[in-house]
Order: C-alpha cells, then structure tokens, then sequence
C-alpha cells in the first residue's frame, strides 16, 4: 500500500489540498459517467481494474445519475471551469475509509487530464498491468487519498515530438510512448514520418515509397564526423491501417496525433524511390548518415502533385486538425546550379535585386524563394481540406498563408517574429527542449551530443522569456488578448513541444534514456502554472524532490529506462561511440536569441556537405 499524504502530483496542479484521511475502493464499486465523459471513465476503469485485480462496474443509470450521489466514482460535466479544466474531490466518510470520489471537468480533455490524476493518487502501482502485491483473493487494496484538486493547463499545445524515420519504433513501442506523453498530461504527439533516413507510412499510390523509401542498407552510428557504420540494414513502415489505430488509440487518451511529412528538404527517402522527385534525376539509395543533406526536391509542378496526392492520403488516415509539413533544413545549392530550376523561379516572379548593378532593381531569379513557394502550395492544399499545416520556422515566408502553424526550433527569436507577423505559433527551441541532446556531463553518457540539458534546465523552459516578449508590443498583445479593431492580427502562442529526434535512440529503450525523466519537467512547464523555475530556486529544489520521491516509482512500475538521476546505469552506456557536444553558451554568444541551428547561407553549427547515397540493391 502506497504511503498516503502529500500526493506528489506531476505536472503540479493549480491548487490542491490534503484534509487527511483516505479512501478504499472496493471490488464491484459503481462508476457513472456523463456520456461526453465516457471515454476517460472507460480508460480509468480499464487501467485501474489491470492494476488491482478489482472490477468496476460502470453504473446503467441514466446520464443524470452522473450527478447523483449511487455511484463510489463520478464523472460530470460542470460549468465555471476552464477549458480542459477539471476538479476532483476524494471525500473520506466520517469514522472510516470508505467514501466518494467525485470528478467534474469542463469537456472531455478535463476528464482525461482527471484520469491520470487519479492514477497517480492510487500510487505506483497502478502503473502496473496486473497486481504486484495481493492477498489470497487475487486483489490488490485500492486506496486513495482524501484530496480536493482544482486545475487546468498553462497551454493549449503542450507536444512532444517522436522521430521514427531515423529509427522506426514498431507499432507496439508507438502506442507505449502514447501512454506515457498522456500520462504527463501532453496532448499532441507531432510523428515525423519521413526524412532522408527512411519513409515510414504507406501511400497506396506511390508503393515504392516504402518498399525502397522504408529501407537503408546500414546506419551512422554516432556523430556523422567520424563516418562510423554498423553495417546492419535497418527500416519498417505502418501501414495505413497500423496509423488508424493509433489515432484511434491515442484519442482515446486525450492526445492528437500530428503526422509531419517533411518537403522539399529531407527527402532522400523519396528521391530514392522516385528519382524524378530530386535536382539531380539519379538513381541513389536511401541516406545512410545523418545531418543536412544537399539533395532536395525539385520544386516542379511534377512535385506538387505528387506530394498532394501523398497528403490526400495522409489526410484521410489521420482526423486531426493539423498536418505538418516540415520546411525544415534547405539548401538551395542545386536549385542554382540547375538552369531549369532557375527560369522557374523567374516564371513565377521570384525575383531578387541584382547585386552586380546595385540600383536595387529586382530583376534576378531568386531560387531561394522557391522554398516558400512550395511549402505555401502544400499548405493551401491543406487548408482546402479544412485542415491546417504545421510547418518549422524556415518555412515562413510572405507567401505562407495566415492559418499556417509555425514551430519555432532554431531558437526564441523566430517564434516572436512569427507571431508578430500574425502566425500562430508552438514554440520548441532546440536550445531547450530537444531531449536528443545530452542530459548530463557524466563522463560515460551514451552519444552525448548537442547541448547539455539537465532536467532542472529543462525545468526553467519559458516558452516566450520576458526579454524577448518585452521588446515587442505585438507579442505583448498575444499574452494580453488586447488589441483594437484596426490593428492586424497578432499571432498567438499555442504552446510548446518537446522533441525527441532519434539519429542517436536506435531502440525504445534508447527513447526512454533520452526522453525521461526530462519529459516530466517539460511536462510540468507547459500545464501547471508560471512560476519562477531557474535552476537553484525553490520551485526547482520542490520539484526535483517531488520527481524522486513520487514520480520516478511511477516510471519504475511502469517499466520506464529513464536516466537515473546520478548517471547512466552501466547497460545504458555506449563505449567508444563518439558524439558531437555543442557549447550553448558559445553559440548564444553568437546567434543571441535566434540560435545557430540549421543550415544557413553563412554556414551553420550542422551543415554539412551533400554525401550522395550510390545505388543500392533493392530491399524488396
């Protein structure tokens, strides 16, 4: 039986308090739920009843037994809360453990958030699938704390990004990291489904994409510097049916799957399978490295409709308002370098001023600009589909249309001027929240590279610092709500997303080194309440108590390889494996608010050049 008192919540709620005294749920106790609510009393009771060993039974009343007073557990909708919002109260009865438990959430997503926290109010153990500790009857004692909980999510957005194209992560491992973002209250599971290493989801229309775009011959392991291989094929894909099921299943807790299909950079996968796609109209094999690579799509009309007819299939698996684009990483050196490419760009009126003449007179193709010519054509084709495109903040351009969601990665700055520009926008520096990157300076952390990111920096995570947001009134307007009718539209600031990129987690267990128990932090950033969180404060110092104390059991029962708190276990290690670390401060000192990330005309901390794939067998 789990120790009683201070619950120990992750994310900290709004506001709770402790009267003392508990309650026990016994088999066969009665569970009513409103009909909206029913799907995160469904999921309670299925957990709860794996756990213990116990049944629940859900009440056959009508809707308004929901708020009756027949029923041990409750789940009704209330007015007065805060969207997503929810209450919970765990009443003991007078001179004994029995008593009610009762759940009022303003919608549907309240009543999800209320689930996980009963799961964490009946202690590890309901992290388990089936009951670890139990008398002769098979049941394990149910025993919650007496509790009044008020709370609602800091931000609508509050994301974490998977990348299985670097490393597919079968179906069952998908599901699995479902389970653990929502358990943290996160609601948006951004999947990066294509990049130059492998193209994971089947398009009926072009098959080749993942009988040649799903496979590589062999992997970089480490830094792409030291050209390290394993000489191991790696590849997978879902099929369309394996991703309805998991829309279906993470619905199902509360979280919305956003499927990311990255153009016109990060393409190799595609080139591979249909050479006509690239610049250069050569057979080559799927990219076996990692970095920025020099091979992008050719922006053709050829293009355009084949990646239409891609996101019209992407769009009929996935229900969600929001399908990505990328836009990410694009170097336009062989756009110049092809005649073609550039009378194109003169056709469309992509022009720039002639640098020879210095009158300022726009008369030169710009190829440049064929990035945001062809990201705006995507994205118009997902707007007519009622849906809206999500893209990196290099996709943002003139031509992009207003409804397009900006994710700003290579730093702060980006995030502000597209919200100043009236872009909504999630906010996802690298500087911060890619948990890919080093979570400690353990002299044996497996592949450090990137920045070091403790949890307690990760902790400090704001997603619009002060300074920033100070120094332009636009983005003051989104924090205030207030503008006047002849002013144009300020963005506003959904939220924010976590990234897990997986170059370096070539397993689930790999993902979960890297992503926990920093992923509880962020957590914590983006639902509960601002508060002062810089490394040494008092907040800092209570959380990082509360993780080890309270939550890190949780992941235990449930199964998580987190990183420990002191350092990688031996059997986490990977000697001899070399990374890349990046001095934060260095680049700060450069790029300022904006970061150094990604490729740039200039050069960038991460360009690299091209590293063309030859042919290679075909895998099917």
């Amino acid at each position: 039986m789990h120790q009683l008192g201070d619950p120990g919540l992750v994310p900290e709620p709004a506001s709770t308090r402790v009267p003392g005294g508990s309650v026990l749920l016994q088999d066969g106790a009665r569970v009513a739920a409103d009909p909206a609510l029913r799907p995160a009393a469904r999921w309670w009771r299925r957990v709860t009843e794996e756990a213990f060993g116990i049944d629940l039974v859900p009440s056959a009343g009508r809707a308004d037994t929901a708020r009756g007073s027949d029923s041990d557990v409750v789940f009704a909708l209330a007015s007065g809360l805060a969207a997503e919002g929810y209450r919970i109260e765990v009443k003991a009865a007078d001179g004994g453990s029995s008593g009610t438990v009762r759940v009022e959430a303003a919608d549907l997503a309240g009543a999800h958030a209320a689930a996980q926290t009963l799961r964490q109010l009946a202690g590890p153990a309901a992290y388990r699938r089936a009951p670890a500790a139990y008398g002769d009857s098979g049941v394990a004692p149910l025993e919650l704390p007496a509790v009044r909980i008020e709370d609602h999510p800091r931000f609508a957005w509050r994301g974490v990004l998977l990348d299985v194209a670097r490393h597919f992560l079968p179906k069952h491992d998908v599901l699995r990291f479902i389970d653990l973002a929502a358990a943290h209250r996160l609601n948006v599971l951004q999947l990066h489904l294509t990049d130059d290493q492998g193209w994971r989801m089947q398009i009926h229309r072009y098959p080749e994409l993942t009988r040649m775009g799903a496979w590589r011959r062999e992997s970089t392991v480490g830094t792409w510097r030291t050209g390290s291989r394993d000489g191991r094929p790696h590849g997978g894909f879902y099929t369309q049916d394996d991703l309805r099921e998991i829309v279906a299943y993470a619905r199902d807790l509360g979280v919305t799957v956003v499927p990311e299909i990255d153009v016109p950079g990060h393409v190799e996968a595609a080139i591979a399978a249909y050479p006509e796609l690239g610049t250069r109209k050569e057979r080559q094999g799927v990219r076996t490295t990692w970095g920025i690579s020099q091979d992008v799509l050719d922006p053709s009309e050829g293009s355009l409709a084949f990646f239409r007819h891609v996101l019209d299939e992407v769009l009929d698996v996935f229900d969600t308002p929001w399908i990505g684009l990328g836009g990410d990483e694009v170097p336009p050196t062989l756009w110049r370098e092809s005649p073609q490419i550039v009378e194109r760009a003169r056709s469309l009126g992509l022009l720039a001023a002639d640098p020879s003449t210095g009158s300022g007179q726009r008369a030169v193709p710009d190829v440049t600009q064929l990035h945001g010519w062809f990201i705006a054509r995507l994205a118009e084709h997902v707007s007519e589909a009622g849906r809206r495109a999500v893209v990196w903040d290099e996709a943002m351009s003139p031509m992009l249309p207003r409804d397009v969601i900006v994710t700003s990665w290579r730093g702060y700055a980006q995030g502000a001027a597209a919200l100043e520009a009236g872009y909504d926008v999630v906010m996802a520096p690298e500087q911060a929240v890619y948990l890919d990157h080093r979570a400690g300076d353990h002299p044996l952390e497996p592949i450090p590279v990137g920045f070091l990111r403790t949890i307690e920096d990760v902790y400090a995570f704001d997603p619009l610092p002060a300074p920033l947001s100070a120094g332009s009134s636009p983005v003051r307007g989104t924090r205030t709500g207030r503008r006047s009718s002849t002013q144009r539209r300020v963005g506003r600031l959904l939220g924010a997303q976590a990234q897990v990129w997986s170059e370096h987690l070539d397993s689930a267990r790999r993902v979960d080194y890297a992503t926990y128990p920093r992923l509880a932090a962020f957590a914590e950033v983006v639902w509960s309440p601002r508060a002062d969180r810089e490394p040494g404060s008092a907040a800092s110092k209570e959380f990082h108590e509360r993780l080890e104390r309270s939550h890190l059991p949780r992941l235990d029962a449930y199964g998580v390889e987190y990183r420990p708190l002191a350092g990688p276990h031996p059997w986490q290690t990977r000697p001899g494996v070399q990374g890349y670390p990046r001095d934060l401060a260095a680049e700060t000192a450069v790029g300022g608010w904006a970061g150094l990330g990604g490729w740039r005309e200039d050069g960038g901390a991460e360009n690299l050049p091209d590293q063309t794939q030859p042919a290679q067998p075909d895998p099917g």
